[in-house]
């Protein structure tokens, strides 16, 4: 029988989350994509707590008549100037099971245009 879609991108997704870790001095972006929308937080997987998140539904960027691919690299941007204001720097990018292309490629593109490394 095949694999679900669903379960395909979790299979994924643990294979990724075995090598990737956020540390208190290196997070992880954690991106999560549905059909309409896009989210990205940054988390300190040591002691557990979202620094900081974003997506693409805050006020600004949803009111803001732009496609979905120009919504993302506008998340991008946001998570980057919220981890300035955190004090962080360095990430590891978690793309959670998604292909890096089209919305997630634009998030990690305005996130790295913010000024995060990774």
């Amino acid at each position: 029988m095949a694999v679900s879609k669903q379960d395909r991108r979790n299979k994924i997704r643990k294979r990724i989350r075995k090598d990737i870790v956020g540390t208190t001095s290196r997070p992880r972006l954690s991106v999560f994509r549905s059909n309409k929308e896009i989210y990205a937080q940054i988390i300190d997987d040591v002691e557990g707590k979202t620094l900081a998140s974003a997506s693409s539904r805050d006020k600004d960027i949803a009111s803001a008549s732009a496609d979905r691919k120009e919504q993302a690299q506008m998340v991008g941007k946001a998570i980057a100037e919220k981890a300035k204001k955190a004090g962080i720097d360095t990430i590891s990018f978690d793309r959670g099971g998604y292909l890096y292309h089209g919305r997630v490629k634009s998030l990690a593109e305005g996130a790295r245009e913010g000024g995060l490394k990774f």
